[in-house]
């Protein structure tokens, strides 16, 4: 881990931390034109912080826009029914709702170094008293262990740049599944799908929802799922809505280049999950030939730089 991160995580750990206190909002139905517009201009800050972070070139430039971005986000999520201001300006921050518009997900990522992103995000909730719930990464921390079996709390999260939500019912009440992209490190990504659920009004990520049947030893349920490929390749994970399914590449291993090892690629078959009985239970093959294209579209953030045609959240450049 590089110095300037070592040294600077405790300063954004406190930032983060003082994000839930004062965050207490009287019931209303709308957003006041007076904290609309303070809004408004705080966003133009968090747009132009966001751009800085994606785009400058000095590593201690990105953290201080970082660190900028996350006290004006705090600012403007202190007015009075911000979650009803969309934030539609800031192209590099992704905001994530789920069906129920219950909360909102912010999520962004910092590039350190070649093998180092570092995430940030917070859960904003829907509710008459404005509850917000920092998300602190610590994906350094448990990478190498069982990822796929940890259930983890907003304060050791393994971070994350969502692109997607989807709400699931089961018997054991409502649960939304988290599409995210990791740049993980030089050679390897990672794409994934984690599961968020609400026990005593606090998020959870984790629950045993994909299921693994095996006729020899049964089935088994992972709380998260994940892939790792190489940086060279476009990987499908997402929620194909005509087919009902979730759909993502099947990897083969390939001897990658100098210094990679061992890494991954799409064979262009397909395996998915099925949603059966409150559990996504893995379908081995979902298409019997081989695909040159994925059925679903918007990559995110795997196209290389000069074939880019829409921003890292899969929409047009031009919007």
């Amino acid at each position: 881990m590089n110095n300037i991160y070592l040294k600077m995580k405790p300063v954004f750990l406190i930032i983060f931390s003082v994000l839930i206190l004062g965050l207490h909002a009287q019931p209303a139905t709308t957003l006041s034109e007076e904290n609309y517009e303070k809004i408004h201009t705080y966003e133009d800050t968090i747009a132009l912080m966001g751009y800085a972070i994606v785009n400058d070139s000095l590593q201690t430039n990105r953290y201080a826009a970082c660190k900028k971005l996350i006290l004006t986000l705090k600012q403007a999520l202190k007015m009075e029914n911000s979650f009803q201001y969309p934030f539609d300006r800031v192209k590099t921050v992704s905001i994530q709702y789920p069906q129920d518009s219950s909360f909102r997900i912010f999520t962004w990522q910092l590039y350190a170094d070649e093998n180092t992103y570092r995430y940030f995000g917070a859960i904003q909730m829907n509710t008459p008293e404005l509850t917000l719930f920092p998300l602190i990464d610590r994906s350094g921390e448990i990478e190498n262990a069982n990822i796929e079996s940890f259930e983890l709390t907003p304060d050791k999260w393994y971070g994350a740049l969502y692109y997607r939500i989807i709400e699931t019912e089961s018997e054991a009440g409502k649960y939304y599944l988290l599409f995210g992209f990791d740049g993980y490190k030089f050679f390897h990504k990672r794409k994934l799908i984690d599961v968020l659920t609400f026990q005593e009004g606090k998020p959870v990520f984790g629950a045993p929802v994909f299921k693994f049947e095996n006729d020899q030893s049964g089935a088994k349920t992972q709380n998260r799922f994940m892939v790792q490929y190489s940086p060279e390749s476009s990987v499908t994970v997402n929620y194909d809505e005509i087919r009902e399914l979730i759909l993502y590449d099947h990897l083969m291993t390939v001897t990658g280049q100098y210094g990679e090892g061992p890494t991954k690629i799409p064979d262009g078959t397909y395996h998915g999950f099925q949603l059966k009985d409150g559990y996504w239970v893995h379908i081995d093959k979902v298409f019997h030939e081989v695909l040159e294209e994925a059925p679903v579209t918007k990559p995110v953030l795997d196209i290389k730089e000069g074939e880019k045609k829409k921003d890292i959240f899969g929409r047009d450049k031009n919007r």
